[in-house]
Formats: C-alpha cells, sequence, structure tokens
C-alpha cells in the first residue's frame, strides 16, 4: 500500500488500470519518497515490442480510470520488469534506488 497524503493508495488498482492500456504489456507501482506527501505514486511500465509511449499519455490513461490522487506522478519504462525465478515481480528491486540512503521508509 501507497500512503500518500494519508491517503491509501492500492498499487493493485492502479495496477490494473495500466494493463488495459493495449501499448502496455506489464506493470508494477509503488511509493517512492515525497518530502510533502510521504509518498508518491510510481509506475514502472514494460511495453509491448515496437510500441512507444510518453509519460504523459500513460498519465492521461490513467486520469480517465482512476482518481486523480491515484494516478501516478512519475513513470519509468522499462525494457523488462525484474522477476524472480517463479516469475513473481520484484517490486523491491525496482523501489529500493528510490529509498537508498534514507532512514525512514513510509
Amino acid at each position: 500500500m501507497i500512503i500518500s497524503g494519508g491517503v491509501n493508495i492500492y498499487p493493485a488498482e492502479v495496477e490494473d488500470a495500466l494493463h488495459r492500456h493495449p501499448k502496455i504489456h506489464d506493470a508494477a507501482v509503488f511509493g517512492v519518497p515525497d518530502e510533502e506527501w510521504g509518498e508518491r505514486v510510481h509506475a514502472a511500465v514494460e511495453l509491448y515490442p515496437g510500441e512507444a509511449l510518453t509519460d504523459d499519455e500513460v498519465r492521461r490513461f490513467c486520469r480517465q480510470h482512476l482518481a486523480d490522487y491515484k494516478v501516478p506522478r512519475e513513470v519509468s519504462f522499462r525494457e523488462s520488469l525484474p522477476r524472480d525465478s517463479a516469475g513473481k515481480l520484484l517490486k523491491r528491486v525496482l523501489r529500493e534506488p528510490y529509498w537508498a540512503g534514507r532512514t525512514a521508509r513510509v
């Protein structure tokens, strides 16, 4: 769960919206540090081969399916999302660089 400004945001709900986009193959949503809100929503997105998409297009699409506070404030595009040998998505690998060096993690 992402806690942004005291509001609970469930990554699975945002990921479900992202998976509806015809150019998005896979997505991982997690919280990254935000000085004002505690955390902000970040989406790591893997596109289908040969597809192109901008972060603004992703956010615009999300606004059609989600409340504004659930829309990712940041979008990163990945060739592939990290998975373990069983195929489980490793969000901690994606999230760790954003929280490195911080003593408190929301």
